[in-house]
This record gives C-alpha cells, sequence and structure tokens, in this order.
C-alpha cells in the first residue's frame, strides 16, 4: 500500500484530471477515447476503493454530457451500458493488477530479506570460522610450542644443575634441548605454512609416536615405550593429527603431574576404529575433583572433531589411563 503522501498526490492528480475532462468533453464528445488511458491510471495512482469512484466519475461525466445534448433517452442507453461494461471490466482488471503489484512487492521484500539473512549466516559462518581456526591454533600453539618450551626450559635447568658436578650430564641435557627446540621450530613452520605436524610430515603416525616416545624418555628418565597392533590402515591426516596430539597432551600431563616411572603408549588399529591408549604408574587423580582439568577438556574437543571418544581412567594412586577411539572413516 502506497504511503499517505503517494495518495494525496494521486488524488490530486486525479481531480485535475476529472476537472480538465469535462471541459475537453464538453468541446468535442470525441475525447470519449481518453477514457482508455485515464481510467487505468486511476489504479496507478490510487487505493482500489479511490480508483473505482475515479473510473465511476470519468465515466459518468462522458455519459453526462452526452445525457444533456441528447434528444431522447434511446441515445443515452446505449453509452451508459457500455461505461458500466467499462467500470465493472476496468475495477476487475485495475484490482486485479493491484494486487499482483503488492504480491510482487512482498516477494520481493521476502527476497531481501532471505538475502539478508543469508548475508548474516554467511558472515556468523565466517566469524564461527575465524574462532574456530583460532581455537586450532591455540591448541596446536599449546600442543606442540608451549610443551617444547616447557621442555626445553627444564632441561636446561638440569643443565645448570649437573654444571660442576656432572659435564657429561650437561652435554646429553643440552643436546636433548637443542632436538627439542629445533622439533618446536619444525612445528611452528608447519603451523605458519598451515601444514601436518612436523612429526608427520616424514613418518608415519606409528613412527611419529615411537620419536616422540622415546625423546619424551630421554628427557625425563621415565621408562617410556611404544607399542602397536592390528593391521595398519590409512586413517587420514586430520586423525592422525588428532591422535599425535592427544598423545603430546597426555605426555605433558604425566610430565607435569603424574610422578611415574613408567609411561605406555599403544596404537591398535581394530577392524572398523583405531585406538590410542596412554598408560602411566604415577600417582593419578580424582575425576570427581579434576573434571575436564589438565587440558582434557581440549582433548575432548579436537577428538569429537573427527567424532572419536575420549575416556578417562584415574585414581588416587591407581595411575591414569586415557583411551582415544577413532572411526576410520
Amino acid at each position: 500500500m502506497r504511503d499517505g503522501i503517494e495518495n494525496w498526490r494521486g488524488y490530486v492528480y486525479l481531480a485535475g484530471v476529472v476537472v480538465l475532462y469535462v471541459p475537453a468533453v464538453l468541446l468535442s464528445g470525441s475525447t470519449s477515447f481518453l477514457l482508455f488511458a485515464l481510467c487505468p491510471q486511476a489504479f496507478m495512482v490510487l487505493p482500489a476503493a479511490p480508483a473505482v469512484v475515479a473510473v465511476v466519475l470519468l465515466n459518468a461525466v462522458h455519459v453526462g454530457v452526452l445525457a444533456v445534448r441528447a434528444r431522447d433517452l434511446a441515445e443515452v442507453t446505449a453509452p451508459l451500458l457500455i461505461a458500466a461494461l467499462v467500470v465493472v471490466v476496468v475495477s476487475m482488471i485495475g484490482i486485479w493488477s493491484q494486487r499482483t503489484v503488492a504480491e510482487s512487492d512482498r516477494r520481493a521484500e521476502l527476497i531481501a530479506e532471505l538475502n539478508r539473512s543469508r548475508d548474516e549466516v554467511a558472515r556468523l559462518s565466517r566469524q564461527a570460522g575465524v574462532t574456530a581456526e583460532r581455537q586450532r591454533l591455540a591448541a596446536d600453539i599449546h600442543d606442540t610450542v608451549a610443551q617444547g618450551l616447557s621442555s626445553v626450559v627444564m632441561l636446561i635447568q638440569a643443565a645448570d644443575a649437573d654444571l660442576d658436578r656432572d659435564p657429561s650430564s650437561v652435554r646429553r641435557h643440552l643436546g636433548l634441548a637443542v632436538d627439542t627446540a629445533r622439533d618446536s621450530l619444525a612445528e611452528v613452520r608447519a603451523l605458519v605454512a598451515a601444514l601436518t605436524p612436523g612429526a608427520l610430515t616424514a613418518s608415519p603416525l606409528a613412527q611419529a609416536l615411537h620419536r616422540l616416545v622415546e625423546r619424551f624418555g630421554r628427557e625425563t628418565g621415565l621408562a617410556a615405550r611404544c607399542t602397536a597392533g592390528g593391521a595398519i590402515r590409512p586413517l587420514g591426516t586430520s586423525i592422525e593429527v588428532v591422535l599425535l596430539r592427544a598423545t603430546q597432551e597426555a605426555l605433558a600431563n604425566v610430565r607435569r603431574h603424574a610422578a611415574a616411572g613408567a609411561v605406555t603408549v599403544r596404537l591398535d588399529h581394530g577392524p572398523d576404529t583405531v585406538v590410542l591408549q596412554v598408560v602411566d604408574d604415577g600417582a593419578g587423580f580424582d575425576q570427581d575433583d579434576t573434571g575436564d582439568g589438565y587440558g582434557l577438556a581440549a582433548m575432548r574437543a579436537r577428538v569429537a572433531q573427527v567424532r572419536g571418544t575420549l575416556t578417562v581412567r584415574s585414581g588416587a594412586g591407581e595411575g591414569t589411563t586415557i583411551r582415544v577411539e577413532v572411526p576410520y572413516s
């Protein structure tokens, strides 16, 4: 529906048309052909009801002038019937046209609203993608760079403690620190290049886990071993990254919290799923008190991204078992 300003302009325009049409008809009866142009204009500038009234007035002016000039009623009857038919037909077409235009306007508004909604969804999707990417990078940095730097600090502190009494131990600790720093640098470069973790670029997952556990044992002095079972099947980069990161986080927890003497990492390829287990004989923890602490929440979220599950078994003085199970497809 047109707003008030447009309606008043339409009223003024049609009033002017009627006022000018009267003398035109009085001057020449042949001006009746103008009705074919003026009647449709009524529905173009006014709502339906006023437009019908305008059409009636225009035709009434024409019939009225003919009636004044007519010598008998027979001369008016035919024009009157024609005018009535014109009013009916023009009104029906005009009202149908207005409804069609209104429906088109309504659909155009719906399309515009859908476009706005689509743009908003796209914006939110981009924002969610950015947030997810930031969370992924934060988790990767935590699992790689932060833990690597923590290991370097611990190794340098150990070297400093042995500086005056055991030079060979100092050299060993410093060598491990250099190796850890190089591995962390490779991880940083892989993150910057948006590639897979450095440990996976040069070897399969099982070998990467073996190297990770071996280095962990050398750095901590714990009895650390890595085993694998089942027929090896291709996992896909995303699953391998999740399993490697889960192992890194689990070993970091063993280093910081477990006070363990031994830790075992096992990778089993089953018929439908691959299972990773990290088992230590350390102090354990009460899961009711810890909840999703020790980085378990981030680990669980990462595993969920590949439709996997993470379970934790632990108790005070009973060690800890972290189990990650991921389907192949």
